[in-house]
């Protein structure tokens, strides 16, 4: 079985890409990546040699791309490839939209014209807006409220829209935050722990008491495989943990682990459009037989342990312009 991987170079692309390696040994994993900045086959070098695996450079928003990597005939694509970081969306909201509306298009064209087996759509808890109490199920409606949601949303609805009017064999996700190895060190997790490495503080949006749900890399590939393997077509699976916890909860638990103090914490000012609550009712997932094995605390000590022991991994990535993005958000704050 050929399986195409869209972003697979970026951080959940490189999870599932070794998953599928050390899970199937008949598989054949085609990896597609743009190499955008949060893009690094540094996070795949060890498969490299690998005679399952194999990269093409391309842009999913590129028709002609998308046709070159069609040829390898995939009898699966999940797309993982996207624009996803929340205050990158708020100063260029274009990209998102290139990437999350329009690649997805490109994607599902390209799935009509060739008749791909099947197509997985990674997306967000993010697209259902902000909820008080309770969960948000698969048939809740969307309230994106930031660009990077609303172009999640897009995407997702052209999958419906697909499905309905072409037959196209999509299947939709929407998962809670990731915590794992191989984060682009621009999200929370990663940006606290790398900070805290290098002795610096770390930013809190707020009060901190934005609630949000953490999965385990591990788990959620897992129930990717399990989505790809015995999910319906046509049907929205939800990915969720209950691992919830508020932003400042979740940093109190990153200092402690890391034996530092409270004092290292240092409040910004809060971001555009910030949601104040994610959560996700994953049951009918759990009706496919799939459990998350990883409780939030087993979660973070991998992810510590996996960052202090890949600095030279995460260095050279703090470093031009994302050191100069966050020089600009946090100054005077």
């Amino acid at each position: 079985m050929t399986i195409l991987v869209t972003g697979g170079a970026g951080f959940m692309g490189s999870n599932f890409i070794h998953y599928l390696l050390k899970t199937y040994q008949d598989v054949r994993v085609v990896n597609f990546d743009k190499l955008t900045y949060a893009g690094n086959l540094e996070n795949l070098r060890d498969v490299e040699r690998d005679k399952r695996y194999s990269f093409i450079k391309g842009d999913i928003a590129n028709e002609g791309d998308v046709e070159r990597v069609f040829q390898t005939k995939p009898d699966v694509v999940v797309n993982f490839a996207a624009e996803t970081h929340v205050d990158r969306s708020i100063l260029d909201p274009k990209a998102f939209i290139m990437t999350d509306v329009l690649g997805s298009y490109t994607l599902l064209e390209a799935i009509k014209k060739h008749g791909t087996g099947k197509f997985i759509q990674i997306s967000t808890d993010e697209v259902f807006g902000s909820i008080e109490k309770g969960k948000f199920t698969e048939e809740s409606p969307f309230e994106p409220n930031s660009p990077y949601s609303a172009s999640k949303a897009g995407g997702d609805h052209l999958c419906r829209a697909y499905f309905r009017t072409y037959g196209t064999p999509v299947i939709v996700t929407h998962s809670v935050n990731f915590i794992g190895p191989y984060q682009y060190p621009e999200k929370v997790i990663p940006l606290f722990i790398t900070n805290l490495m290098e002795g610096k503080k770390v930013p809190l949006y707020g009060d901190g008491l934005n609630v949000r749900e953490y999965i385990y890399t591990e788990d959620y590939c897992r129930a990717i495989d399990t989505i790809m393997t015995k999910g319906e077509i046509g049907e929205v699976y939800n990915i969720g943990s209950g691992n919830e916890i508020t932003n400042l909860e979740l940093t109190k638990k990153i200092l402690a682990a890391m034996s530092t103090s409270e004092d290292m914490i240092e409040y910004v000012k809060d971001r555009l459009g910030h949601d104040r609550r994610y959560s996700l009712d994953w049951s009918k997932l759990a009706k496919l037989g799939w459990k998350p094995e990883y409780d939030l605390d087993r979660a973070l000590e991998a992810t510590i342990e996996w960052y202090k022991a890949n600095e030279s991994w995460w260095k050279p990535l703090k470093s031009g312009e994302y050191l100069e993005y966050y020089k600009k958000q946090y100054q005077n704050s």
